[in-house]
């Protein structure tokens, strides 16, 4: 009974890397500036990633780490 419920992911799977290796042959014309846009999007995109993650540093830090100031209040208390 196992076997039977991964079959459809697996098929799935197969179709999916099929589709994905067998495209058609394109007959297209990239000039010079098609790279320099792309260089420009990936760079765009790196920064608006760099400039989130600056943005909610410190909500990332929250939830990622624990405060100081919790710390030192749980110790005053032990001791």
């Amino acid at each position: 009974m196992n076997i039977r419920k991964h079959m459809p992911k697996t098929y799935l799977l197969i179709v999916a890397v099929i589709l994905l290796t067998s495209s058609p042959t394109a007959f297209a014309y990239l000039d010079p500036s098609t790279g320099s846009m792309v260089v420009s999007a990936i760079v765009g995109i790196f920064a608006s990633v760099a400039l989130a993650v600056k943005t909610y540093w410190y909500r990332i830090k929250a939830l990622l780490g624990r405060d100081k100031k919790d710390n030192t209040s749980t110790r005053d208390h032990s001791e």
